[in-house]
């Protein structure tokens, strides 16, 4: 989408001295009140016909059904709920620092650490703009600096903390503008961006499908391909043979008599890293004796994840879990070939197959054992070639990285202009037309006029 640049966009005639912490200036026009005369917290009794409703980080406020219904902790009483309304302003007591303020869309019942607010008068302040407001302020760190100057390490922001907050009150009808022209203009950058956020998960697929034919098909489209003899497989170039990954690879299981050794573990993406110890203190080396002994060229599989391709190679000698299979890599193999190849998703299905346990799928307590892995059959081309795929596989990455890049760069560009336009116009530093509210503001309030 063209962005015009806020400095383009229409400004006030006049400009007054804020009186608030984190705004210099306001239009002239524009009054301060504390938001308890604007808004006053509602407590309503709830409803046999009230499902929950939840106020999300992103501003939402829905019932959770509409959103999802798993990943929340469920409390076994609803002790203190209360009845909400579609059209309460709604602020999430615990969670407002990082966003969590906005107009329920549903009627419901929620939590007591939401505060329900609704005006006090009529036609004076718009929910709707002052969910804007707040969430500008909270994503600008405002709020938690708020709530940690009236509660040592909180992050509580409840209606009390609210309602004695200077708010700024342009007229009724600028408010009706500045909420349709927001609403207009967030809807069009959020498509823009789940746009090119598609466009990163296309890209991605490409790059696995165009891995995957390599390591199955090989680079060269004319050359004689024959069955491989299993199905999952199909056919491969005549000249590749069919192997099991035991002759591949050789289990070893050497094992620590000190436990002095480096600590390593391996992490989703990444592969094998020094182990990180949530505690930020030396693990005790007496507790590590027994673990494995790993070393540089050796190929290292998680057990209970293999299915989801953690794997890693050493690069140094060091320790892992005792729950991690090691191998030692034959000399014909380039390790990284097969660590490519073990991240695809069709490995990934023969793993899966192959475990063991309690649980289905990547889930449980299901383990790949080394016997079950070394029997898998996978297509092995000859060592040179894997070299040269795996220089062709590094490519598709490079590319697909720079094009992926490139696309989170227009995002992160997309996100920070969105977020200064909403500053821009919660605050006055623009000015919102009719013209730029578009026909939103039209259809909402036809009679209502905008201040000039």
């Amino acid at each position: 989408m063209a962005m015009v640049s806020i400095a383009e966009l229409p400004r006030y005639e006049s400009y007054k001295d804020s009186e608030m912490l984190w705004i210099d200036k306001l239009p002239a026009a524009w009054r301060l009140e504390k938001a308890k005369w604007l808004f006053k917290r509602v407590e309503r009794s709830v409803r046999s016909i009230d499902e929950i409703v939840t106020c999300f980080r992103d501003g939402t406020v829905t019932l959770r059904s509409n959103r999802r219904t798993e990943g929340f902790t469920n409390a076994l009483k609803e002790h203190g709920y209360q009845g909400v309304r579609k059209g309460d302003l709604v602020i999430h007591a615990m969670d407002a620092f990082a966003g969590a303020i906005g107009v329920s869309d549903s009627d419901g019942k929620a939590t007591p650490v939401y505060a329900a607010c609704v005006p006090r008068r009529e036609n004076e302040v718009n929910p709707r703009f002052y969910a804007y407001y707040l969430r500008d302020m909270a994503l600008s760190g405002f709020i938690a600096s708020l709530a940690k100057g009236i509660r040592e390490r909180s992050t509580d922001f409840r209606f009390n903390d609210f309602a004695e907050l200077l708010l700024p009150i342009p007229d009724f009808g600028e408010q009706m503008l500045i909420v349709c022209f927001l609403d207009k203009k967030t809807t069009q950058i959020d498509e823009a961006i789940a746009i090119k956020e598609q466009q990163i998960a296309l890209l991605k697929e490409r790059k696995q499908i165009i891995i995957q034919k390599a390591v199955t098909q090989g680079l060269d489209p004319n050359v004689l391909m024959k069955d491989s003899g299993v199905d999952w497989i199909g056919k491969i170039p005549e000249h590749w043979e069919v192997i099991k990954l035991k002759h591949l690879f050789t289990e070893v299981t050497a094992r620590t008599k000190t436990g002095t050794e480096t600590l390593f573990s391996l992490r989703m993406e990444i592969g094998l890293v020094p182990h990180d110890d949530v505690s930020d203190k030396h693990i005790p080396s007496e507790s590590l004796v027994d673990y494995k002994i790993v070393k540089s060229g050796q190929m290292v599989m998680n057990r209970m994840r293999a299915a989801i391709g953690i794997f890693g190679l050493a690069t140094d000698y060091g320790l892992v879990s005792p729950d991690y299979a090691v191998f030692d890599v034959a000399s014909d193999v380039v390790p990284d070939y097969y660590l490519t190849l073990f991240k695809l998703p069709l490995m990934g299905t023969q793993f899966r197959l192959a475990s063991k346990g309690m649980g289905t799928g990547s889930s449980g307590f299901m383990r790949l054992y080394t016997d079950e892995f070394g029997d898998i059959k996978v297509a092995n081309p000859p060592k040179e070639e894997q070299e040269a795929l795996m220089r062709f596989i590094e490519e598709t990455n490079r590319a697909t990285d720079l094009g992926v890049d490139h696309l989170q760069s227009q995002i992160e560009k997309l996100k920070e202009y969105k977020t200064t336009l909403i500053n821009s116009a919660v605050t006055g530093k623009i000015k919102v037309t009719p013209e730029m509210a578009g026909l939103c503001y039209n259809a909402q309030d036809a009679e209502e006029a905008p201040v000039e």
